[in-house]
C-alpha cells in the first residue's frame, strides 16, 4: 500500500473512532510499528491529529474536518460568510470568473448579484445556486459526477485552455511550508487546471485551515494573488504569512454578519 493511501485510511479511521492505536495499525496495513509512527509523525506535521503514548488521537470537534466533499459542509458558516462578502469586492459586472469547488465558493455563488457575468464551475451546487440567475452566464465543463464534483480529464484539457480573469480558489489546507492541498487526486487535477489559465487567483478560506495540511500540494502560498480569511485568524500565525512574504493575507469581518 502506498503511503499517500495509508495515510487517508488512518484519517478516516480517526474520523470514526476518533483515536488509533499503532500496533492495530500496523497488524492492519501489515508493516512495521515504525512505519506507522513515521506516519503519525508525518501527519502531526501537517496538524491532522495529535500524537499520544501508543498511537493518535484527532483534533477537538471545533477543527473543520479534514476530509474531503463534506456536502455541504455547515462548519464556518458565519465566517464563510464574511470571506464571500470581501471576495464580491474583486468581482466586477462581465467579469469571466471561476469558482473553485469547495463550501466557501458556494457562499460566494449565493451571494453574487444577477448581473451580466461569466462564472466557470464543475460543482454541482454552486450550479444549482446560479440556475436561476439569469443574467448569468453559466459554464460548466461537464465530465462524470463524482459526489457533487463533475470531472473528467477531457474537461480538465479544455479548461486549460480557457481565458479566467479571476479564480476563486478553495483549499483543505493553508500551510506556510506545503502550501495548499486537497486530499483526493480527482480534486488535485481539477484545481490544476483551474490554476493554469487564471490571470488573478484569490484564495478564500476560513481561519481553521491555516498551519494544516492535506495529503497533497495543488500550489504554493506565492500563487496567490491574495488569501482571503476572516478576522478569526490569530495575530501570530498572519504575521508569520505575511513577514515570510508567503502571501498577501485579507481578513474579512464577521462581525456584520
Amino acid at each position: 500500500m502506498l503511503a499517500i493511501t495509508r495515510h487517508q485510511s488512518i484519517l478516516e479511521l480517526l474520523q470514526v473512532q476518533g483515536t488509533v492505536q499503532v500496533s492495530e495499525l500496523s497488524e492492519q496495513f501489515s508493516v512495521t510499528p515504525k512505519t506507522i509512527r513515521e506516519d503519525l509523525e508525518r501527519l502531526e506535521e501537517k496538524g491532522l491529529l495529535k500524537r499520544i503514548h501508543g498511537g493518535a488521537i484527532s483534533h477537538s470537534d471545533e477543527v473543520e474536518p479534514m476530509l474531503p466533499l463534506q456536502i455541504p459542509n455547515k462548519k464556518h458558516l458565519q465566517e464563510k460568510e464574511a470571506i464571500a462578502i470581501h471576495a464580491l469586492r474583486y468581482i466586477q459586472q462581465d467579469d469571466v470568473i471561476a469558482l473553485d469547488v469547495g463550501s466557501t465558493t458556494l457562499e460566494i455563488a449565493k451571494l453574487l448579484p444577477n448581473l451580466p457575468l461569466t462564472v466557470l464551475t464543475n460543482d454541482l451546487l454552486i450550479i444549482r445556486e446560479l440556475m436561476m440567475k439569469e443574467n448569468i452566464r453559466l459554464v460548466v465543463p461537464g465530465g462524470y459526477r463524482h459526489r457533487n464534483v463533475l470531472i473528467g480529464n477531457e474537461a480538465l484539457e479544455w479548461l486549460t485552455r480557457l481565458n479566467v480573469q479571476k479564480l476563486f480558489l478553495s483549499a483543505t489546507g493553508i500551510h506556510d511550508k506545503f502550501g495548499l492541498s486537497v486530499f483526493t487526486g480527482e480534486l488535485l487535477d481539477l484545481k490544476k487546471a483551474y490554476l493554469s489559465g487564471a490571470k488573478e487567483i484569490y484564495g478564500v478560506a476560513d481561519h481553521s485551515k491555516f498551519d494544516r495540511a492535506a495529503l497533497q500540494t495543488f500550489a504554493t502560498l506565492q500563487d496567490l494573488d491574495v488569501l482571503i480569511t476572516d478576522d478569526g485568524l490569530d495575530e501570530e500565525i498572519l504575521r508569520r504569512y505575511e513577514e515570510g512574504g508567503l502571501v498577501k493575507i485579507e481578513r474579512a469581518a464577521t462581525s456584520f454578519i
